[in-house]
């Protein structure tokens, strides 16, 4: 076969359908997707609800023993197609990224690109090594093995659709998990439609994977569904909270990747046009809608201003606009509910002394890249997460107080530090509550070969990707095995 077309995405199979292993209508009937670049529909897909998850989740837990006894090789084999699909019509995909999520197109090809890389890494852990001989107290053999927790829920948000679904189905399914998935009921498509085409192209079994989008009914339902023994989700500290409450109560494994008000700490020796371009890049990436988003940009009062006016100078030349123009930096922002959260929080620290400097009004959903100085604590700008292109400039005096400064947050995930002196940055860096720190780099990092995630409101210290996903969607099993069996005392 050609794994090569212009129509991969064959939209007659699903419109109207979720991925059952086979598409189907749902019970809770049908959503139509639009762009949030103009609203014009896209799509219809079939929606979700608690009846639909039930389904799936039965369905997925009948296929599971069959798939988890497929050879690691051939589990192997399939995930590395499905790869290669992506890669192959990755021109295609990117268009549908593109309209549904409000990305411009090196981002969407970010998201092919890393897709491929999360599919192919996660191809080798069905052949990796899985258990290890353990010491005994007798003459019986003791070992242990890693073994699929069973079937794996998986809730994915709308910033980074294909990659943050496709980071933890894949794993889960490498290792002989099946999965259920609820991508964002507004990014259906690139969350989920794409991901379904893939493994259904390259042969995954029927059931092994069920996607089905739907909202918080849907996502409940999913979190307590008795055939369900693992939730992996990634989304909003509030969203998580009530996805661990749900899964706690009915004692599942939960895996929660939430949000971030990451910390750029620029030091007194640092370039100031390198800096401002990380600040910049951190900052404005995809409209700031990034967990890893640089929140904070610390900067030395030595070089504030340095760093300030040239942070101001590539924010006004970013072009606002439709992504299918081509000639945009930014795209729209993905609601107009998001849109009016980040201009209240601008407005918030303007009112309470802060100092704009560029941007700072957006025009329906399309939102300037936006520069505040003098944010401090107490400003919402300095303690929430804004998930839009605002850059909150905060000065300091010395590297004590950047540090005391960047640990004042509640969230925990991502933090950068720049400096000519690597030794100085790594002992500031070294002093930070993060999950994941980058000396000399911004806070937008990641990939399949690290173990990602945060700590506090960030997540609850569980990882995805590179040597967290064998921890994460596996356990542990003891074997004990006796010659044959003898007497007991009674």
């Amino acid at each position: 076969m050609n794994i090569h077309t212009h129509n991969f995405i064959d939209a007659e199979r699903w419109t109207g359908r979720a991925f059952f292993g086979g598409w189907d209508r749902t019970e809770a009937g049908t959503i139509n997707v639009t762009d949030p670049a103009n609203g014009t529909v896209l799509a219809s897909v079939g929606l979700g609800g608690p009846a639909d998850i039930a389904r799936a989740a039965a369905e997925a837990r009948a296929a599971q023993k069959a798939w988890a006894r497929m050879l690691g090789a051939e589990r192997a084999r399939i995930l590395n197609k499905a790869a290669d699909l992506l890669e192959a019509n990755g021109t295609e995909l990117a268009q549908w990224i593109m309209k549904e999520s409000g990305s411009i197109h090196q981002k969407a090809m970010i998201e092919i690109e890393h897709g491929a890389l999360f599919i192919r890494h996660a191809a080798t852990l069905a052949t990796a090594p899985s258990g290890m001989f353990l010491p005994g107290m007798d003459d019986r053999e003791n070992y242990a093995r890693r073994v699929p927790h069973g079937v794996v829920g998986v809730i994915s948000p709308f910033n980074f659709p294909l990659v943050l679904s496709v980071r933890s189905i894949a794993a889960a399914l490498a290792v002989g998990n099946a999965v259920v998935h609820k991508p964002d009921p507004r990014t259906p498509i690139s969350g989920g439609i794409i991901i379904s085409r893939i493994f259904e192209e390259a042969g995954l079994p029927a059931g092994v994977l069920q996607i089905v989008p739907g909202g918080a009914d849907a996502g409940e339902a999913l979190c307590s569904d008795p055939n369900v023994a693992m939730i992996s989700f990634t989304g909003s500290a509030r969203g998580g909270a009530k996805v661990g409450e749900i899964a706690g109560r009915n004692l599942k494994r939960v895996q929660l990747e939430l949000g971030g008000k990451n910390a750029l700490i620029i030091l007194d020796d640092a370039d100031p046009d390198v800096a401002a371009s990380n600040a910049a890049w951190g900052a404005f990436l995809h409209q700031g809608q990034i967990c890893m988003a640089t929140g904070l940009v610390l900067i030395d009062e030595k070089i504030e201003q340095a760093v300030a006016e040239r942070l101001v100078a590539k924010a006004a030349h970013l072009p606002v606009g439709d992504p299918s123009s081509n000639q945009v930096a930014l795209g729209p922002i993905i609601s107009d509910a998001q849109a009016a959260a980040i201009q209240a929080i601008v407005d918030d620290a303007v009112a309470k002394g802060a100092r704009l400097l560029v941007g700072g009004r957006g025009e329906g959903r399309f939102y300037p890249a936006t520069v505040l100085s003098g944010v401090t604590p107490g400003m919402l700008a300095f303690e929430e997460e804004i998930f839009g292109p605002v850059a909150c400039i905060v000065s300091f005096r010395s590297d004590e107080e950047a540090i005391a400064l960047a640990n004042r947050s509640d969230y925990g995930l991502a933090a950068g530090v720049i400096s000519a002196d690597v030794g100085r940055a790594m002992a500031v860096g070294q002093e930070l509550e993060v999950g994941q720190l980058h000396i000399n780099d911004q806070t937008v990092n990641g990939g399949p070969y690290a173990p990602f995630g945060g700590r506090g409101k960030s997540g609850n210290g569980t990882r995805v990707g590179g040597p967290a996903d064998i921890e994460e969607f596996t356990q542990w099993q003891w074997v004990s095995v006796k010659s044959a069996a003898t007497p007991y005392p009674f």
